[in-house]
């Protein structure tokens, strides 16, 4: 099963009654270079699931090592938010309130979301 299928079958309990998703991206909160510097990033980073739907946009912690397991809802936004557009190998988002690093390969996510808007 691909990571956006197990992120979006983990958000599911925190859904509306008929709310469709329409893109999950993984993030984290600490940016990745300090694995470069430290180890400590271990200990200190947090893991977040993005969750555009056709109704809001959704900010989801998961569990410690893994993005696949959204263990509660932190925040929501309207679906009217604009979160990108992402950049770069690790693109810092602070679209959402809280600052989170997301790869490259949920840039396509991201812009999917916004997309949807028409704002990609």
């Amino acid at each position: 099963m691909a990571i956006r299928d197990k992120i979006t079958a983990g958000v599911q309990p925190h859904l509306e009654p008929g709310e469709t998703v329409q893109a999950v991206f993984a993030a984290q909160t600490i940016s990745p270079y300090w694995a470069v510097l430290t180890y400590l990033v271990l200990f200190f980073n947090k893991y977040r699931v993005v969750v555009a739907t056709d109704r809001r946009i959704l900010v989801c912690n998961t569990a410690t090592f893994t993005t696949a397991k959204v263990k509660e809802l932190l925040a929501t936004h309207p679906r009217q938010t604009r979160i990108g557009p992402p950049s770069g190998l690790w693109w810092k988002c602070e679209s959402l309130g809280e600052k989170m690093y997301v790869h490259k390969r949920f840039h396509k996510d991201v812009q999917q979301a916004d997309s949807v808007l028409g704002h990609a």
